[in-house]
């Protein structure tokens, strides 16, 4: 008699590690991402300061106007480069981040649903006659929770997918419009002289 509130203790001691796992794992995650985040903006910002200080010393050199324009409309193209690289490894890292949440939590689910039913059904073995109707409702209930739990997590990837697919195609078309960028500069700069 006593077999069942010892059983439904170890569920609630279980759960709680479970948690206690996912919530350690998902920090750990957390702290990766922003790593890699704070080491992409530093890096990028020791390249823009070393690129400006070059472009600043050529654009001071030029002996006329004509030439300054052609050295502006020159560093078009590169910036733009430069700024859709670092917004391809900003969307790589936040992407990546999210599938090791999606991941981690999945892992979770999946284990903590293996212990809710394996509980159930050995609370159903030692469960007074007449009770089968409940035992019964209890495993639908949580069937329809793991199918409630499947369909979000389908509609979430589908939603990460059509993100990452605007994002690429916004990238695709700033490197497109950066691609036209020198060549308007240099019709701007012959117009100029």
């Amino acid at each position: 008699m006593f077999a069942i509130p010892e059983q439904f203790s170890n569920a609630t001691k279980a759960n709680f590690e479970s948690q206690f796992a996912l919530f350690s794992s998902l920090t750990a995650k957390t702290f990766e991402g922003m790593e890699k985040l704070v080491e992409l903006n530093i890096n990028t910002a020791r390249a823009t300061l070393a690129d400006n200080s070059t472009t600043a010393r050529q654009l001071l050199s030029a002996k006329d106007p004509q030439e300054f324009f052609q050295l502006s409309a020159a560093q078009a193209q590169p910036a733009a480069e430069k700024a859709v690289a670092y917004n391809r490894q900003l969307a790589a890292i936040a992407t990546g981040t999210g599938a090791e949440f999606s991941k981690a939590a999945e892992g979770q689910i999946v284990e903590a649903n293996r212990k809710v039913i394996a509980l159930v059904d050995e609370v159903s073995k030692n469960a007074p006659a007449g009770s089968e109707t409940f035992v019964a409702a209890v495993k639908t209930a949580i069937s329809n929770a793991n199918a409630g739990y499947e369909q979000f997590s389908k509609t979430t990837k589908q939603a990460v997918e059509a993100i990452e697919s605007n994002v690429n195609a916004a990238v695709s078309q700033f490197s497109q419009a950066a691609a036209k960028a020198p060549a308007a500069a240099a019709n701007a700069a012959a117009a100029a002289a």
